[in-house]
């Protein structure tokens, strides 16, 4: 799995988790979706995020968006 992969998988999964929450336990966990997203837009601007420099710090092997 590549670093680009991880990263969308781990966005995905947050998104998911919060749709969960939200219907489970509390309206406002729809926050975190709204915090994935718009990290993944900055993300897409200036190529900082968070998640991929944990999963290269963890070994991830690099792709095409985040080196």
């Amino acid at each position: 799995m590549t670093l680009d992969r991880a990263v969308f998988v781990f966005a995905g999964c947050m998104i998911l988790l919060s749709v969960a929450l939200a219907y489970y336990v509390s309206p406002w966990w729809i926050l975190l979706a709204v915090f994935a997203g718009l990290n993944m837009i900055q993300a897409a601007f200036t190529g900082f995020c968070p998640a991929a420099m944990a999963f290269k710090k963890l070994g991830v092997r690099p792709g095409a968006a985040f080196f």
